[in-house]
């Protein structure tokens, strides 16, 4: 992110962009990026025009990219290698 703000926290990192858009991802132990819904509702709530969405709408559009994204453990989810 072009100008944007990283704060590196316990297993991940968030990025702020000047526009306040919010990412923050956790890495797991092979440094893949990972995110739970928890984290997708915050990027939604961050965009210039927020967006909030119930856990059950996230789920299943997260689950809706599958392959291109898989669930890695119960609740969170990476992109596919």
């Amino acid at each position: 992110m072009r100008g944007s703000i990283r704060t590196v926290h316990g297993a991940g990192c968030r990025f702020v962009s000047d526009n306040g858009t919010e990412v923050d991802v956790d890495f797991t132990a092979d440094g893949s990026e990972v995110f739970d819904l928890w984290r997708l509702r915050w990027y939604g709530l961050s965009l210039p025009e927020p967006l909030d969405a119930a856990d059950q709408d996230l789920r299943s559009a997260v689950r809706s990219l599958h392959p291109l994204l898989i669930e890695v453990r119960p609740g969170w989810f990476s992109v596919a290698n």
